[in-house]
């Protein structure tokens, strides 16, 4: 397996806290809270929902508060829980919340006022099944969602895609890191798959929490009132009632959406070195791929690989020169077709590229996505 990133990916964890790797197992909703409390957050903000609802629980268990002063606060609502974490992201600190699909769409309003404020912060989508309450099996019916913003005007949120519990575990710090490089919310974009199965997963090593002053010293832009050396008061606002103002604003906010494009995409390619048909698919659907990819070879098919591990930014070039190399492309993913049109806006025309997936809940066999290359591209 290759992997190629413009960006480096993530190093492999390494160090518990006795100073040797911990290697456990669990499931991606776990991973994701015992992340959160190795990587030095400051305050977690949730409510919980189905298929994500251990991430509260595992962190109700471990207690974090007592040990790294980590805060945990069940809030009343999601729509409670989403201001929490910009009221604590604006003062500078690393907060964090998780939900699915529902929960999240009701977030929408918090996370478009912390992007038109330029504040950072992490969410978590373990994604089921809908529309509305839908299903609480897996689905990745939020593509749109949350690369599209989400909520009103005009921005992006950073888009991470785990398809292992090791990712999961990985992707909290990588998040909050480019947050904050950024100032800008990122998303790790999961579903039921992922947080709900269990693999052997590498344990990050303990990040300390940053003190205040190391907050009000890395953190200019903070609310954190008039500390001692003569530092103004910062207020942190989306609003803005002179339009000349506002569009300037946006302009510096497409610039670097820009920016991060040009810094950080991540993807990863595995048997494309000789294939003439790829498969490009995301998280939970990549791993079934995988598996497609597999039989399709024993079958004397030369399919390979293509992975986004960013959505936003998302691979245009990449899949662009992909293009040139393959004769078709299958775009696999749970839901009705979503990132297919982003596939389809990179090639250009160029080559075939179709969509397959699974509704409802229901996750595609491998089988079912060797047949859906050879009926639909072959």
């Amino acid at each position: 397996m290759t992997t190629e990133s413009k960006s480096n990916q993530s190093p492999l964890p390494s160090g518990g806290e006795g100073g040797g790797p911990e290697v456990v197992l669990m499931k991606g909703n776990e991973a994701i809270a015992h992340a959160a409390i190795r990587c030095g957050c400051d305050g977690y903000f949730g409510y919980p929902i189905t298929p994500q609802s251990e991430v509260i629980e595992t962190l109700a268990e471990l207690k974090p508060w007592e040990t790294t002063g980590m805060q945990v606060v069940q809030a009343e609502s999601e729509l409670a829980s989403i201001y929490m974490v910009y009221g604590a992201a604006g003062a500078g600190k690393r907060a964090m919340t998780s939900s699915s699909s529902p929960g999240v769409a009701l977030m929408q309003e918090g996370i478009t006022y912390m992007a038109g404020a330029e504040v950072p912060g992490v969410f978590v989508n373990v994604q089921r099944g809908g529309p509305g309450l839908g299903t609480i099996q897996p689905s990745q019916g939020d593509y749109f969602q949350a690369t599209r913003g989400g909520g009103n005007g005009d921005y992006k949120v950073i888009v991470l895609a785990p398809n292992s519990v090791q990712e999961m575990a990985d992707f909290v710090d990588l998040a909050f890191e480019l947050a904050f490089k950024y100032r800008n919310p990122a998303m790790i974009l999961s579903d039921g798959v992922i947080g709900q199965m269990m693999e052997k997963v590498v344990l990050p090593p303990y990040k300390p929490r940053r003190t205040d002053e190391e907050v009000i010293r890395q953190c200019p832009w903070a609310s954190t009132g008039k500390p001692k050396g003569g530092r103004e008061r910062v207020v942190i606002t989306s609003l803005e009632l002179k339009p000349e103002i506002m569009e300037q604003r946006n302009i510096a906010l497409q610039e670097k959406y820009r920016k991060i494009e040009e810094n950080e995409v991540r993807y990863e390619q595995q048997q494309m070195d000789d294939a003439d048909y790829a498969i490009v698919a995301f998280g939970s659907a990549a791993r079934l791929s995988e598996k497609a990819i597999e039989i399709a070879r024993e079958q004397g098919l030369k399919v390979g690989l293509f992975r986004p591990i960013t959505l936003f930014p998302f691979p245009t070039k990449q899949i662009a020169e992909l293009a040139k190399q393959v004769k078709g492309i299958l775009v696999v993913e749970i839901n009705a077709g979503q990132m297919v049109q982003d596939v389809r806006l990179a090639v250009n025309g160029l080559i075939p590229v179709e969509q397959f997936g699974r509704l409802g809940g229901i996750v595609p066999e491998p089988e079912e996505i060797v047949n859906a290359l050879k009926e639909k591209i072959m």
